[in-house]
Order: C-alpha cells, then structure tokens, then sequence
C-alpha cells in the first residue's frame, strides 16, 4: 500500500522527470547588486594615475576627486591595505593645505575613515579649518562657501562641511559647540515654507538641497542636545523637555510628495509640482543618507485618494542605477556639472549603493501616531553605531508603522524594538502579524520606559497582557543569570542588571522585554561625547549599551540578511492540493515531539514551491501504533529529550518501516539526549541493523534525484566558552553529516544528529548546533525526493 501511494504522488508530481526548481520571477536582487557594485570598483580602480596615487582632479580642487573616489571604495568594501587605497592615501596626505570646502571636507572623511589614529593631526588641522572658515556674520551665518575668504555660502558646501565635522568628532576630535549652534541656526533659518531648501536664497527647492538639510540637522540636534535623556549630577533623567523634530518631519513629508529616482526633483509652478534636475547621482548620494540617518525605509505621499503611498527608496534607486550602468566598463554618468565625469558620477552611484545596502539590525515598531513609541530618538541608532564597533560593519536600523505594515515588511527586520510609556493599542490585524513574525523567525525586544522620571506603568501592564494573549503557551518568565541574552556579546554589570522576561517560542526565547528603561541610556552613548558624562553614569550607559548588544547577538546569531533579499509569506491556502498529495505526520513521542512545531510545514512549503510536488499541510501528530501510519510513506521527527517507546510502539514502528515505510529524524539544536535516545530506540527495533554514517559521495547527497548538490553544505558549530566569555560560533563546510539505517536493502531511516528543525523554523540560535537555514532546506529536499524514488 505505501509503494502504491508513493506512485501516485510521483505520478501527479511528475518527478520522474522533473528538471531543476524554476527560479521565480526576476526582480532586482542582492547579487545583481553586488555585481554592480564590482564592476563599478573595478572601473575605478583601473582609472588611478597608479604613480601618483590620484584620480584625474578638477582644475583648482586639489584632492578632491581623489577623495570622493577613495570614500567610495572604502564604502564599497575595498580594505584599507588594498594597494590602490595605501597609493590614494600617500598621495592624500601629501595635500595639507587642500583650502577648498569640498576638498578638505572630503579628505577628512576619507582619513576618518581608512586612518583615523594614523592621520589624527590632519584631520584636527582640517577641522580647525573648517570652523575657521565657518561664515559668522550676514544673511549666510552658519554656512560655508566654496573657498576659505568666507564668501556667499551654500548650502552644498555647508553640508560637506557638517558631515566632515560629524565624522571627526566621533573619531574623537572634539569641534566647538558654536560651530555646530551657527549651523543648525542656519539650516533652520533656510528652510522654505515647503519644508524643503534650495541651494541658495531665491532658487526653487529641490531633493539634492533638501537632503542636504535634513542630513545637516540630523547631525547639528545629535551634537548640540543629550537628545530625549539628560545627565543630573550621577543620574540620569529620562523623560523631560524633548527637542523638536518638526522641521525634520516637514522636509521628509517634502521628500515623499515629490518622490524620484530618475531626476533630482526641483518644485515649480507646473501642474505636477515637480521638474527633473541635473545632479541625479549626487542626489542619490544624499537621499541614501537621508533614509540611513532617520531609520526611514520608505518615503510616503498621500494619493489623491487620501491613501499613504510608500516608496522604498533603496530598492528603487537601486534598479534604476543598475539599469543605467555602462554595460561594457561599468561606470556611471549623471548631467550636469562633474557628474559628465565618469569618475565622479561612479563615486557617488557607488555610495549610495553600497552604504544604502547596509543589513538591517533592528527597527523601531512605531504603534501609535503620537511620540510615545519614540521618547528616545536615538537610542536605537546608538545601540547601532556601538553593535557596528563591536561586530566590525557597517549596519542599519528602520522604523516599521504597525498600521501600513505587512508580514513582509516586518521580516525584513530580525529585530522588532517595542517602547513606549502609555497603554500599548494593538489592533486585531496588527496582533495577528506580530504573532506570525515571531512564529517565521523575527524576534521582539521590549521594553517599558518606566523610572528615572517616567511613569511606564501602562506600558507595562499592557504588554504583559498583549504576550498573554499571543502566547498563551508560553508565559513570560524571568530569564535566569545563565540565559545567553546575559552573556552573549559582553559580560554586564552585575551592578546594572534590569530585570528581563522572556517568551519562549520554538527553539529559542523569541521575546526579551524589560519592564524599565534602556534606550533612555542608550540615548546617551554618542560617540564622541559620552566621556563627558560622570564615571557612574558611564557605567550605567556601558552597561545597558551591553545588555543591548547582548540581546542583538542572541536574536540574529550575528548573521544579517541582506537588504534586498525577498522575504515570503506563505499560508496554507498557497500550497499546491490535489487529489493525490504527500501528507508526511510527525511522529510523536515523550521527547518534545513537537517543539519545533513549525518546521514540518515549512519543510513541506519548501517541497512544495521548489518540487511543484502536491502537499498537504495537515502536519498532525500520530503514535507509532496508529492504525493511519500505513497510510503515509513518510514519516517526519525530532525532539531535544529523552524518550522512550514501548513494546507496542517498536513494534508498530518496525512494521511500518519494513513495510516501505520512511522515516527522516533530526535532534533539535543537535541535543545529545535525544540523539542518544533516538539511537537507542532504534537499535532496540533494528538490532541487526544499526545506524551508520552516509557515505559522503551518496547520491542521496546529489543531484541523481533531481535535488541539489550537497557535497558542501555549512554547519553552525557553537565554540566552548569559559564564564563571562561571549559566546561565539563557527561555520563549518562539511557535507551533510547523516546517518542511515537500511532494512530489506532500502534506506528506511534517515536521521541527522545536528538540527534541522530550528533551521527550518528560522528560531536558529548561537546555542543550536545545525545547519544554516538554506542548507537546512536543501537537504530535507534531497531526503524527501531520495524517499520517494529510491
């Protein structure tokens, strides 16, 4: 009966002659984008004048191309000792005196990021320069020109300059208060009605200006303020004055209404309101700084019909730029002005898309429309920059509405942060996707903004119930002094140690909340300024700074998709049914049989979507003595405890199988008590024939089954640690390591040791020996289709 089942459902799959899974449908990808990416480096690196170190410059801009093109390779990923980057900056340095705004702006960029400590002398001359040659008087107060005479400022230049001085203050030199006081009063005192800005007085507004504005004031609040915390003698205060953000919010809503990728907008009298510009690339350049700075990953409008509009900037700029690179060299070429050179318009395509391209961390779950899920505007971009230090990359943080957000849109986060201090509003659709990221793989860190001068009590009680209502199997509970979340990245403070609850779901704690404050002292851990705080709030700031990083490390195992890659979301009502489909139950037992519950149905979406192999999602549970068994030829387990069959189970199993019965196993994050129990019980079934490694060049392991090749495939490996040491993991490339049992001379048995099942579920976890969730995948493949036609 199960051979004649099993010929149906090949039947109606075709696999007999089913040819390789067809890719889905093209759109932009990550790997285009690397290749672009490439190639433009490649084109680059070609041009260097390789005796001199330098790029063909400007007449009487000394170093600044030379400057522009090393930034962007650094920020495409060209290391600091590769010979082009040491050649460009001998040369660099040999310019002391660049007496330009772009020039020295850049190189200062430049030194801060390749040399910081090396050329820490040139970057505090190019800063005093700077504030040297700040305008202090006059209609342009607070702005910088072209040259060092202090002539009609603009507002190109004055960006440069701010972002010069932003870098080199949080490599450590200090820039005087009333430099960045003159700028900010500037940029506000220039900002049109429109919410945008021009590049001077009486011109039209457009995006690349208005990008400038919106960077420049990012930076000037971020220097000038403690932002949303303020320090107290030794103690910190979380929930006073707070700064306003307005003008910030306006230019965006600007941004939004007049939303492009192929032109640089410039606001007119025409219908539209909007004309192109020249200088696209440059303000592309300046766009991708604007969406990185303020954690926006889409740019919204409101349509004629009152509906928000939103425009992912990334993935948009991206294909067009992609689309416009010269096919033969690689380079990029705007209009207008330098960017008809080759080498200049290549630079600034390259950074944006190579910095816009960063792997998202983390994003701010916006729940409500006032400021509530926001009190502390740049924890989260600090906990940021202090995660980039520690891990050594470059990484980015969002901000994700609850309204307008789909599943897919919160799967492009793997870390969900909840703040807030008032009561917590879900609506019933937005609890129903908070459920469903978790159970696809995303993970929630929360927290209360209660003490030091805030009163989260509401918050509080609310979350607590809103986990009760989600989670009802699973509680919160405190998380004990060994949970890795207290250790993974950094030993804390025992002195500073919060309280933290945890939701387990799946394989791993999936939910960390704290029911008090940490982004508020996140807020204070600014890069460049934080020595000015007393030792003891240091400390606390380090601490929670800690505590953060630790939570980050559990959550994301430190492996970060890219930004571009498609997350799926997928139900039952996708899968493929028919009259004859392949219904695989999961074998239960006293082992935890279930504790992966979602790994079964994914691996029968995969078979699914990659086979076009009719399934069906009814993954329930049966006993080995269900008379049903019969009527399945494939069996699917795992567990992470001991356990026992009976008399009648082994029986019942052992009938099954002989009987052309199948059945793949895996031990849950590779735990040695199932591992040893599942052995065990097998022998107990099968004493004659024992579990043995599957030879590495079995076809199982390649595509004779129409499956993939897995003569490779990579291993999640956690390191030892002593206590207090980080914890820490390796990958492996190994083939898949699985062991086979064979009766009546078939393979009846497959079973890998190292976990499949949390893979699968994406709930993988430094703690969890096993397979990356890809190869993870694969290999259930090759096993279902080793199962149904050896």
């Amino acid at each position: 009966m199960l051979r004649g089942l099993t010929v149906a459902v090949l039947s109606v799959a075709g696999l007999a002659t089913m040819a390789q899974p067809v890719a889905a449908q093209e759109e932009l990808t990550a790997e285009q984008v690397r290749r672009s990416i490439e190639r433009g480096v490649d084109y680059l690196k070609a041009q260097q004048n390789r005796e001199k170190g330098a790029w063909g410059e400007l007449p009487g801009y000394p170093g600044g191309v030379s400057s522009l093109v090393t930034l962007a390779l650094l920020n495409s990923g060209v290391p600091e000792d590769d010979p082009v980057i040491q050649r460009s900056l001998a040369h660099l340095r040999t310019i002391d005196k660049p007496g330009l705004t772009y020039c020295v702006a850049l190189q200062t960029m430049v030194f801060c990021l390749a040399s910081p400590e090396k050329d820490r002398l040139q970057i505090t001359r190019n800063v005093n320069w700077l504030e040297a040659n700040q305008i202090e008087d006059g209609p342009r107060r607070g702005a910088w020109s072209y040259s060092g005479d202090r002539g009609r400022g603009d507002n190109s230049n004055s960006q440069f300059a701010l972002l010069a001085l932003y870098e080199a203050e949080r490599v450590g030199v200090k820039v005087d208060r009333r430099t960045w006081s003159l700028a900010r009063e500037y940029w506000l005192n220039t900002q049109r009605e429109d919410g945008a800005w021009g590049y001077y007085e009486g011109q039209p507004s457009t995006g690349s200006m208005t990008c400038a504005g919106i960077t420049s004031l990012v930076i000037t609040m971020d220097r000038l303020t403690e932002g949303d915390a303020s320090v107290v003698g030794d103690s910190v205060q979380c929930c006073g004055e707070r700064d306003d953000v307005e003008p910030i919010e306006k230019a965006l809503a600007w941004m939004g209404s007049k939303f492009s990728v192929t032109s640089n907008p410039v606001a007119s009298s025409n219908p539209s309101g909007v004309v192109g510009s020249d200088s696209l690339l440059y303000y592309l350049y300046g766009m991708e700084r604007v969406g990185r700075l303020t954690g926006r990953r889409f740019f919204v409008k409101t349509s004629r019909a009152g509906f928000p509009v939103r425009f992912d900037w990334y993935r948009k700029g991206a294909e067009h730029l992609v689309e416009m690179q010269d096919s033969l060299s690689g380079f990029w070429v705007g209009e207008g002005h330098a960017e008809q050179e080759p080498v200049i318009g290549t630079s600034f395509a390259l950074l944006f898309l190579s910095k816009g391209r960063r792997p998202v961390l983390l994003a701010k779950y916006k729940h409500r429309e006032d400021d509530d899920w926001n009190l502390h505007r740049n924890g989260v971009h600090n906990l940021t920059r202090s995660v980039e230090k520690s891990w050594k990359r470059d990484l980015t943080w969002q901000i994700i509405e609850a309204r307008a957000a789909s599943v897919e849109d919160l799967l492009q986060t793997p870390v969900l942060f909840i703040s807030g201090r008032e009561t917590l509003f879900l609506t019933e659709q937005e609890k129903r996707k908070l459920r469903q990221y978790v159970d696809m793989g995303g993970f929630i860190f929360a927290e209360a903004c209660h003490g030091n001068g805030c009163n989260g009590e509401a918050f509080d009680r609310s979350f607590r119930e809103l986990m009760a209502e989600l989670f009802p199997e699973s509680p919160l509970r405190v998380l004990p002094l060994d949970h890795p979340v207290w250790f993974a990245e950094k030993k804390v403070d025992p002195d500073y140690l919060p309280d933290l609850y945890g939701v387990d779901s799946c394989c791993r704690t999936s939910i960390v909340y704290c029911p008090e404050n940490l982004s508020c002292l996140w807020e204070l851990a600014r890069q460049g300024r934080d020595s000015e705080h007393p030792p003891k709030v240091r400390e606390h700031v380090a601490s929670a700074l800690a505590l953060g990083q630790n939570v980050l490390a559990y959550a994301t195992n430190r492996e970060l998709e890219d930004k571009l890659r498609p997350r799926v979301v997928t139900s039952d009502d996708d899968l493929t049914i028919g009259r004859h489909t392949l219904a695989i139950p999961k074998l239960a037992h006293t082992g935890g049989s279930d504790d992966a519950p979602n790994a079964l149905r994914n691996m029968l979406r995969i078979a699914n979507q990659k086979l076009e192999l009719p399934v069906s999602a009814d993954a329930r549970l049966v006993k080995p003595t269900d008379p049903r068994l019969l009527e399945h030829p494939i069996l699917f387990m795992h567990g992470r405890r001991d356990f026992r069959f009976s008399p009648e189970e082994r029986s019942a199993l052992k009938a099954y199988l002989e009987r052309g019965g199948f059945l793949l196993a895996d031990s849950i994050c590779a735990s040695e008590a199932f591992t040893d129990a599942f052995r065990r019980e097998m022998k107990a079934i099968f004493p004659e024939a024992p579990l043995e490694p599957l030879p590495s060049g079995d076809p199982l392991l390649t595509q004779e089954f129409r499956g993939f090749d897995l003569s490779s495939v990579q291993l999640r490996d956690p390191l030892g640690r002593d206590p207090g040491d980080p914890l820490r993991a390796r990958i492996i490339k190994t083939p898949p390591r699985l062991e086979v049992l064979k009766t009546n001379g078939r393979v009846a048995v497959v079973f890998s040791p190292f976990d499949i099942s949390c893979a699968l579920e994406n709930h993988t976890s430094l703690e969890c020996k096993g397979y990356l969730q890809e190869d993870a995948a694969r290999i259930a493949v090759n096993v279902l289709l080793y199962a149904l036609q050896q």
